[in-house]
């Protein structure tokens, strides 16, 4: 199974900028979907952001569109979240997962290989 570790998180004011970096193992395929999660405090889990590098797919929740982009260094084996405009309500532990299959997807039940949650933390 692919290992993944995001990093990256920290404490930032409203409106400051963050980068997430997600390591892996090894992707597999540029077929497989790369997404990041996120889970605040008593809230379910959310899907914020989804990358396919075959065909450069994106998909990005409303509540981060504008503002959250992906990207992939190939060289480093690195997937990244940029964040930027951050706001309270980002808060939460972020983590990166890769889907199970070589189809796009923005479901979390097609996800597996989840990786250990970085903290973000959006002072007010």
């Amino acid at each position: 199974d692919v290992q993944l570790q995001a990093s990256g998180g920290g404490l930032v004011q409203t409106g400051g900028s963050l980068r997430l970096a997600c390591t892996a193992s090894g992707f597999p395929s540029a077929d497989y979907t790369i997404g990041w999660f996120r889970q605040a405090p008593g809230k379910a889990r959310l899907g914020v952001a989804c990358f396919q590098r075959s065909d450069r797919t994106e998909y990005f929740d409303a509540s981060v569109r504008g503002r959250f982009s992906i990207s992939f260094d190939s060289s480093r084996n690195t997937a990244y979240l940029q964040m930027n405009n951050l706001k309270p309500e980002d808060t939460a532990v972020y983590c990166c997962a890769q889907a199970r299959r070589g189809v796009f997807t923005t479901r979390e039940a097609d996800f597996g290989s989840w990786g250990q949650g970085t903290q973000i933390t959006v002072s007010s």
